[in-house]
């Protein structure tokens, strides 16, 4: 599984950082579900691998702009891409209407369904190469983080059921393997009565706006990965003196140690933080304040690079 950030800036974009989106990409590299859509995701887009048409799923944290503000152009693109296969989206129920309404207003077709579900009732979302859940995080409007977990990774054959079934080796197997239904003494095989996971699945949780991390807890209990916002650092909020339903990269690196995150990714950086460690504030302190209360692989997402989770639960920039 990778992890491609499309938009690490809080609030407002910068010259170097475009507001929140996240692709998570399947083991495989092909299909992706994008986390959060803000304006101008689809200009992101444009500069890396991935395609509309090879999007399985949107899903959206809460209402606020810079989370979803990209949607509309996003889905009118898609159509005009050649995109024809129907699109889940998970977000807010209040966004429904505004979704449809302004590809209404703006005579914009698309050529594909658009199937809406309601986070606030989600029971959860999979289709088969991953499940998604959802954790009710705290921010000044209803926020969510998303549980992305792989079902059945990298399949092989149960043979012993294949034997004690009585099915006999040859291209029955082989049909199987390659996740073909076929028929034998009048039955209908599934693959997936003969095919088992070859490894523990991974997990990645990506989070909407929070100012409360400890809420994921049983989330973060044996994920591989936490993708968590640090809009501030601690200075910077003692001197405004209001978090707005943010976080400080103190409080999630805390979190993270206690919680024992093998690897933690701190996003949706304030503006203020610059990119020269030699201006105050700079995005150099928010990684300071992380590394001094958490032991973990820390990474400082960056607009447009693209990370592997590896077999070894390590998560490293790819290479390109």
């Amino acid at each position: 599984m990778d992890l491609l950030f499309l938009g690490t800036s809080a609030g407002v974009p910068t010259k170097a950082r475009n507001v929140s989106a996240t692709a998570v990409i399947e083991a495989n590299g092909s299909g992706w579900y994008l986390v959060d859509c803000g304006e101008g995701t689809q200009h992101q887009l444009l500069r890396t691998p991935l395609s509309v048409r090879d999007l399985r799923a949107v899903f959206i944290t809460h209402v606020h702009g810079d989370h979803c503000f990209g949607l509309p152009g996003l889905l009118a693109s898609a159509g005009m891409s050649g995109r024809t296969q129907p699109l889940d989206m998970i977000l807010p129920a209040a966004l429904h209407d505004w979704v449809r309404l302004g590809l209404s207003v703006s005579h914009s077709h698309l050529p594909f369904a658009l199937r809406l579900h309601a986070v606030e009732t989600l029971q959860g979302w999979h289709d088969d190469t991953l499940s998604v859940d959802t954790v009710a995080l705290s921010h000044r409007v209803p926020s969510r983080a998303f549980v992305f977990t792989e079902r059945n990774p990298e399949p092989r054959l149960d043979t012993p059921r294949l034997t004690a079934d009585g099915i006999p080796r040859g291209p029955l197997w082989g049909e199987l393997a390659h996740g073909r239904a076929v028929r034998h003494d009048g039955r209908l095989l599934e693959p997936s009565e003969y095919l088992r996971a070859s490894r523990p699945a991974r997990r990645i949780v990506v989070c909407g706006d929070n100012d409360d991390p400890g809420l994921l807890a049983d989330a973060a209990r044996g994920a591989n990965v936490l993708v968590h916002e640090a809009t501030f650092t601690e200075p910077v909020l003692a001197r405004s003196g209001n978090s707005y339903g943010h976080s400080t990269a103190a409080a999630v690196a805390r979190f993270a140690e206690v919680a024992g995150v093998a690897n933690l990714v701190l996003t949706h950086f304030s503006a203020r933080y610059q990119a020269d460690p030699r201006l105050t504030p700079s995005i150099e302190d928010v990684r300071q304040e992380a590394q001094a209360l958490y032991r973990g692989n820390l990474t400082l997402a960056e607009d447009l690079k693209r990370y592997h989770l590896g077999r070894d639960g390590c998560l490293m920039l790819a290479q390109n």
